[in-house]
C-alpha cells in the first residue's frame, strides 16, 4: 500500500509494503526505487542511489576490485544475456 494519498504528486517519497514485507521507497521525480526491511533502510538505500545518479559518489579502483576477489583485467562475458539481444 503506498502512503501517498495523491495521485498527481510529482515529488516526494512514497512506501509501498511489498508482499514479503519489506518496504520500497520510490523517488516520484526521478522514478528510482530501492527497497529495505524498514522504511528507514529503504530510504537510505535511494538516498545513494539519487546521490550515484547525480554524479556523486567514488568511482570503483582496481584494488576496489582486487579487495572484492576481482581480477580488474578480466574484461568479463562479452556475450549479452538473452533479454538484451
Amino acid at each position: 500500500m503506498a502512503s501517498a494519498t495523491r495521485d498527481d504528486r510529482t515529488d516526494g517519497v512514497v512506501f509501498e509494503q511489498e508482499a514479503d514485507g519489506s518496504i520500497t521507497a520510490t523517488d516520484l521525480e526521478t522514478g528510482l526505487a530501492r527497497g529495505g526491511d524498514t522504511r528507514a533502510e529503504a530510504l537510505a538505500q535511494l538516498a545513494e542511489v539519487l546521490e550515484l545518479e547525480a554524479g556523486g559518489g567514488e568511482p570503483v579502483t582496481d584494488e576496489d576490485l582486487e579487495a572484492m576477489g576481482l581480477d580488474p583485467d578480466d574484461e568479463g562475458d562479452k556475450e549479452l544475456p538473452d533479454f538484451m539481444q
